[in-house]
């Protein structure tokens, strides 16, 4: 692992740390993916402007808002590093209600894939936009009803965001569920991966791609083919580099984070701890792009895909944990 490599999981476990401490009553999963939002930014997490930014959505959302839900510190960090959060968050409100307009469901996914469209696109396309994002809601629900809920919502809007046509994406993403399906146990994870491969423009090789890598880690023992990690395999099938590679930079980047605080076995699970992982080598092969190995299109198409990715799994974490809570207290 070569040295800057390393100073950046440094970095990142101690962005983790600092959030954590200072606000030890959020979600812990959520807390690290903002210290990783910091981290893809090449930045040491500043607290303090994630914290202004949390009293901004306080001030600018009612108290039952679900901008103050399990998700809120996830929002305040991305807003922490807009160039100008105000506005940034008023377009995001704006968004919100354009989505609910057009009947997508009140959710904390619903909130992270507002933000999405409000930072990455203009306001006068921001009708189009949802719009683009429900058609292909629409038709993945057409033809997987039942895997087809709110945590598709961020993808969606991924999806509403790029420039591929409804009808052939969606198309793209069931040829590749049809590829995919007979090899994984999870329905649900399998559509997420084929969203990220039709992202990433991978259809069709991309679906054997993703077999290969599986393949590669299973021989070593990582698991990158479960639930947890499927679309994980999706977004490291789009790198530049071998499976073996690909394979020993995350073993050691696994490994080498769990030696630092907070991310010993007793404090996160190993899936997690796979996923921020190829997050962060995913990070890594995106630096190198941006220096002229590849096309800054795709490297910044990545980037949005992994923080995506880790958005939906952060909402999904918050979401378990608010059920928990509310049952906990009707009990």
């Amino acid at each position: 692992m070569n040295e800057p490599f390393a100073a950046r999981l440094d970095l990142f476990a101690e962005n983790a740390q600092r959030i954590k401490k200072a606000f030890p009553w959020q979600n812990t999963m959520i807390n690290r993916l903002a210290g990783l939002l910091y981290t893809a930014a090449n930045k040491e997490a500043d607290v303090e402007a994630i914290r202004a930014s949390h009293e901004l959505i306080k001030k600018n959302t009612g108290l039952f808002s679900l901008f103050r839900g399990a998700s809120v510190i996830n929002i305040a960090a991305m807003l922490s590093l807009s160039p100008d959060k105000e506005q940034q968050f008023s377009n995001t409100l704006i968004v919100y209600d354009i989505m609910k307009e057009s009947k997508f469901r009140a959710s904390d996914y619903l909130v992270v894939a507002a933000y999405q469209i409000a930072a990455h696109t203009t306001p006068d396309r921001y009708q189009s936009t949802v719009e683009r994002a429900k058609m292909f809601y629409d038709r993945m629900k057409a033809k997987h009803r039942f895997l087809t809920r709110q945590d598709d919502y961020i993808f969606s809007a991924m999806l509403g965001l790029s420039d591929l046509e409804v009808e052939s994406g969606v198309e793209q993403m069931e040829q590749l569920y049809s590829s995919l399906k007979p090899e994984f146990l999870s329905g649900n994870s399998v559509q997420a991966l084929t969203q990220v491969l039709v992202l990433g423009n991978e259809v069709p090789e991309g679906a054997d791609r993703v077999l290969v890598l599986r393949d590669a880690f299973r021989a070593q023992g990582i698991q990158m083919h479960k639930e947890y990690t499927l679309s994980s395999l999706g977004v490291l099938s789009l790198l530049p580099c071998s499976s073996e590679d690909l394979v020993t930079e995350i073993s050691e980047t696994f490994e080498h984070l769990r030696t630092k605080k907070g991310f010993g076995s007793f404090s996160i699970g190993k899936q997690e701890l796979l996923l921020l992982s190829a997050a962060l080598v995913a990070f890594k092969y995106v630096d190198e792009m941006r220096n002229g190995v590849l096309t800054t299109a795709l490297s910044t198409s990545i980037t949005n895909i992994v923080i995506a990715q880790q958005a939906a799994l952060a909402a999904a974490a918050a979401a378990s944990a608010a059920a928990a809570a509310s049952s906990s207290s009707n009990s």
